[in-house]
């Protein structure tokens, strides 16, 4: 059994030889493959030859377009600078007054070299592993991008200041996103993970408001297209992980912050299941043997045994090689609890 079809048969509920493991590897990735972070995030190349190293040096059973949250802002016109060995920072968003809204349009993937690369890299992951793995692209979710193409501070206050505002803005995101998810499921990829972190830091009543439809749409939009959605949203979403699951999505991340699921996971539909939620910090980097594994299956055991094996978020890039091994064989064990 590899790793695709491991993880496609956990997800619809099939015995599998071990539960999947997939780690967030950004960082990590780069560092280990011997790559400058700024060449990870440009060029589809490097973050693939990375990102199936580690997939290949460490047992995991997926390979992901991940590096940071601004290939659609800068479409969008966010203007970034890329460190050699740094994540990318912005130097001016694309909406520095809210009457900037207005000018936002849905993008043609073939006029933005960000655009252009995820699908490049989703091409040559199938091209160089085929389905060996799954292959998970990825789009930023509705708010998340629009703090991208605005400025978190800002964006939040408009939540309260412009709502109909924030609305058009969203319709637009939400629509870019699903041409993106579209060109990404053509060029092979099984999975889609959307990413829609700030939704922890507003009340419930927001995320219903701004988020909720807007995520359920684009997960409908991606089965329609046949491949598997995942959500991750860092932080806390104990008051809204009810609405996550409603969204219909089939992997739900968890961050370590989320004090339980065990309630949560009574919810979860046949094909859905989480990932997570072992602290990427204290857990999984600092941590010994023990902690690592007894983190793991804490885990599992609270989500009902229907939870794939990674950290809460991505792993730091000072993990060492063999914590990553530790947290990637605690898989294995689980099968024998």
């Amino acid at each position: 059994m590899n790793s695709f079809e491991r993880t496609v048969g956990f997800i619809e509920g099939n015995k599998v030889d071990r539960v999947p493991f997939h780690p967030i590897l950004m960082r990590f990735a780069a560092r280990w493959a011997g790559v400058r972070y700024r060449d990870f995030c440009l060029s589809a190349t490097h973050k693939c030859m990375a990102n199936i190293k580690c997939a290949t040096d460490f047992n995991s059973d997926w390979v992901n377009t991940m590096s940071d949250p601004y290939a659609e802002a800068e479409a969008f016109g966010t203007i970034l600078s890329y460190p050699e060995n740094d994540l990318p920072q912005v130097k001016e968003y694309a909406i520095k007054d809210i009457t900037d809204i207005d000018r936002l349009t849905v993008k043609r993937i073939s006029e933005h070299n960000r655009l252009r690369e995820r699908v490049r890299e989703i091409e040559e992951y199938l091209l160089k592993t085929g389905e060996s793995f799954l292959i998970c692209g990825w789009v930023e979710g509705p708010l998340a991008e629009y703090c991208d193409i605005r400025d978190i501070n800002s964006a939040l206050t408009d939540l309260y200041e412009y709502p109909e505002k924030v609305h058009q803005a969203l319709d637009v995101i939400t629509e870019n996103a699903m041409g993106f998810i579209s060109a990404q499921v053509k060029a092979g990829a099984h999975c889609i993970g959307i990413g829609d972190s700030v939704c922890s830091l507003i009340s419930p009543e927001l995320y219903y408001e701004f988020c909720f439809q807007r995520e359920k749409a684009l997960v409908d939009h991606i089965h329609s297209k046949g491949a598997f959605a995942k959500i991750h949203i860092c932080g806390d979403i104990s008051a809204i992980i009810e609405g996550v699951i409603r969204t219909g999505t089939d992997i739900i991340d968890i961050d370590h912050r989320v004090k339980s699921v065990k309630e949560a996971s009574a919810l979860l539909s046949p094909g859905q299941l989480f990932s997570g939620k072992s602290d990427p910090v204290s857990v999984i980097q600092d941590g010994d043997e023990r902690v690592i594994t007894d983190s793991v299956a804490s885990f599992f055991e609270e989500a009902g045994r229907r939870a794939i094996v990674s950290g809460g978020c991505e792993i730091t890039p000072g993990t060492s090689a063999t914590n990553l091994r530790i947290l990637g064989d605690a898989a294995q064990y689980l099968q024998i609890i």
